[in-house]
């Protein structure tokens, strides 16, 4: 069988099912996107980035990150080129999975560092997880909260408190992730964007905010806004629940923006339902950064029907990469980054790459193909066939 054959329209490629029967589909060309020339107005837009790994290194599983950093830079220039800001040491980049502590510390140093050269814009992610021990106290939670902000804030990022396990495992009450926020807020020198990450995520964050009930747990995260006085300038919510966000969204105070983290949903989410709207601080944006900042760009001019049909028919393909296990996504961006050429193989920190199989990976291809998502369609069927004819499936 012979696997890719140019077209007149595409490129052909061959895809594989969960059965091990193969099949020909055509990857579209890549839309004619045009970079903004003025920086995005109507929505406020981070891409949560991955990070690019040394192909020859031991990124093998427990293994400290060893990182391509030209590589790693050169992928937030290309957000940036396209007028999003870049979120950076969140879950995307494999924190608590694959990134160890030391590599996060210089993740946020370096990425400040070229966001300034670059003109960019960058917000990172600030935790407790550097602390080797699983159950600490609330004292001691607070006190690497803290020593993680000032280091970020030294380094010249941006602030996304990030959801702690650590904090998950001691809160026994709602009462004390107020008390933590309180403190950890007091001692930020600029207001900071919250993060609500959801058990799909991250199972061991389940309950966070004191409850299970998204409501109860909203009216906890209401009430650190109110006493935060002025401390947090949004939310970052990645419930994959849309109704939740828009019930908290409607509940903000105005100087409070909702970041949608909702892979599944955004295309909705963003755009102006009559009661609002949320901006975007996403992975799904770091593997569809040329359609997101085109759909953003159709918004400034009030064209809400091209915003549509720029960016509904990527959510078919957000929803292949974030499907369960969700925490698996991180291996469908990294594979997207690939096949539209940012990175040289088709690897990950901690081995990640592994975590999903082809025939999943076949779907990511076909999406990206049917949705404009592959920005080299020619380079994609390639790689993609190399990656079959590895695994036999082609000759």
């Amino acid at each position: 069988m012979t696997a890719t054959t140019a077209t007149g329209t595409g490129t052909a490629v061959t895809l594989l099912g969960p059965d091990g029967v193969t099949s020909t589909a055509e990857l579209r060309d890549a839309p004619a996107f045009t970079r903004p020339a003025a920086p995005l107005r109507s929505r406020v837009a981070y891409a949560a980035a991955h990070v690019i790994p040394k192909p020859w290194a031991e990124n093998v599983p427990g293994a400290p990150a060893d990182i391509d950093w030209d590589a790693t830079l050169a992928f937030r220039r290309h957000v940036y080129s396209w007028g999003l800001g870049v979120a950076d040491a969140m879950d995307t980049a494999q924190r608590n999975m694959g990134l160890d502590a030391a590599a996060t510390r210089e993740l946020i140093a370096r990425s400040a560092a070229d966001a300034r050269d670059a003109g960019g814009s960058v917000v990172a992610g600030v935790n407790t997880d550097h602390v080797d021990n699983p159950a600490i106290p609330l004292d001691a939670v607070i006190d690497a909260y803290t020593e993680q902000l000032h280091f970020t804030e030294d380094a010249g990022a941006g602030v996304v408190l990030m959801a702690s396990r650590h904090l998950a495992r001691a809160a026994e009450s709602p009462a004390d992730y107020e008390r933590v926020y309180g403190r950890v807020l007091a001692a930020a020198s600029a207001p900071v964007v919250l993060h609500w990450l959801g058990p799909a995520f991250d199972p061991a964050l389940a309950g966070y905010f004191g409850s299970g009930d998204v409501a109860a747990a909203s009216e906890t995260v209401l009430r650190i806004i109110e006493a935060a006085d002025g401390r947090v300038s949004g939310i970052k919510m990645s419930l994959l629940d849309a109704d939740a966000e828009r019930s908290l969204r409607a509940r903000l105070p105005e100087e409070v923006r909702m970041f949608t983290g909702d892979d599944f949903n955004y295309v909705e989410l963003i755009e102006d339902d009559g009661s609002g709207h949320s901006d975007a601080l996403l992975g799904a944006f770091a593997a569809l950064a040329p359609a997101a900042s085109a759909a953003i760009q159709a918004l400034d001019r009030d064209d809400t029907e091209q915003y549509r049909s720029i960016l509904e028919p990527t959510q078919e393909l957000s929803r292949q990469v974030f499907a369960a296990p969700t925490f698996h996504y991180k291996t469908g961006v990294a594979f997207l980054s690939w096949l539209n050429g940012h990175q040289q193989s088709f690897s990950m920190v901690g081995g990640l790459h592994s975590a999903r199989s082809l025939p999943h990976l076949s779907e990511i291809v076909r999406l990206a193909g049917d949705c404009g998502a592959l920005e080299r369609p020619g380079l994609a069927a390639e790689r993609w066939t190399s990656l079959l004819r590895l695994n036999g499936i082609v000759g």
